[in-house]
């Protein structure tokens, strides 16, 4: 029983992560707004309208920081990604996220299913909400820990079209993202921003499965619904908003830290955690831990719908093996 529940959890999250990957890879960049200015030397190779302001600066008033790019909502973030760098740039990075939804989805939604089956109370067939969020806890923490380099590879590649030609990686799969990363800066760098990683999932298994059983048992509870599509529907919304607003902060600084590169004998941007989320506060504003929100939510929300719906058609069919 308990293999069956890694085995339908592992098919409904791939599905959910490849359908709802473009969103995700906007949301990755609206994360990464912001967080550092082009130098002068650089700025030809950005944008025309910051070449032709370069060119009208004196060299003798280099020091002059160029102005900031402009803030884009997720439309024109999609549209700009697509008209620069063409529509299979929205799928940068897909191969990673199968390889992500694999180790990580399909292990925290097989252990939520164990912990959910060994807790639920047998007379009343439910479980307490308690003990729903103690499983997602434990279950998005292992699951973190097991998807971590997977993660990493998902979001350079996903952020390496925003990066000048000189400057990106241009990993061509998962594979060969995570043969570099571990021949060029170690096998640690595999597990970069992993207790961020760790504590996101946490939050997101905890607040999105939780969320999920808890309101789907309300609907069937107060009749307001039959068990069906129209229940599985507005119980996974309701979860994906949960989990969006709870996750958000933890989401864009586990995004800079992955993101950021590391070069031999410099120091690296961000120390840690807490060091990205002061520097990102400091610089950005508290408002700037809510970037790529509006994204988030476009994404989670139908991410937790497809998740979930087709968790439920996959249980169904599978219900007598």
């Amino acid at each position: 029983m308990g293999v069956k529940g890694f085995v339908e959890g592992g098919i409904a999250s791939i599905v959910a992560g490849c359908s709802t990957h473009p969103l995700d890879l906007i949301k990755v960049r609206m994360q990464l707004q912001g967080e550092s200015l082009p130098n002068p030397q650089q700025v030809h190779s950005l944008r025309p309208a910051y070449a032709l302001n370069s060119a009208a600066i004196p060299h003798n008033s280099v020091h002059i920081p160029p102005p900031p790019l402009p803030r884009v909502g997720p439309i024109s973030a999609g549209v700009r990604i697509f008209q620069s760098e063409g529509v299979a740039a929205l799928f940068s990075g897909v191969s990673a996220t199968v390889l992500r939804q694999t180790l990580y989805s399909t292990t925290r939604m097989g252990l939520y299913d164990i912990l959910k089956q060994k807790w639920t109370n047998p007379d009343s067939g439910n479980m307490p909400l308690l003990s729903k969020i103690t499983a997602g806890l434990i279950a998005g923490g292992i699951g973190a820990a097991v998807g971590n380099p997977a993660d990493v590879a998902m979001v350079r590649m996903q952020a390496d079209g925003r990066l000048p030609s000189s400057q990106r990686r241009n990993y061509n799969s998962v594979i060969d993202a995570i043969t570099r990363m571990s021949k060029q800066e170690g096998v640690a760098s595999l597990w970069r921003g992993s207790s961020l990683t760790v504590n996101r999932a946490m939050i997101v298994t905890a607040s999105q499965l939780a969320s999920y059983d808890q309101i789907k048992e309300m609907i069937l509870e107060n009749g307001t619904m039959k068990d069906g599509l129209g229940t599985h529907v507005t119980a996974s919304f309701a979860a994906g908003f949960v989990a969006a607003a709870a996750s958000n902060p933890v989401d864009v600084i586990k995004t800079r830290v992955m993101n950021m590169k590391v070069e031999p004998g410099k120091v690296a941007p961000y120390s840690g955690a807490i060091d990205c989320a002061m520097k990102t506060v400091k610089a950005e504003g508290i408002m700037a831990l809510y970037k790529g929100f509006i994204p988030t939510i476009s994404r989670q929300g139908p991410f937790t719908v497809v998740l979930f719906v087709t968790l439920e058609q996959v249980r169904e069919l599978l219900k007598d093996f």
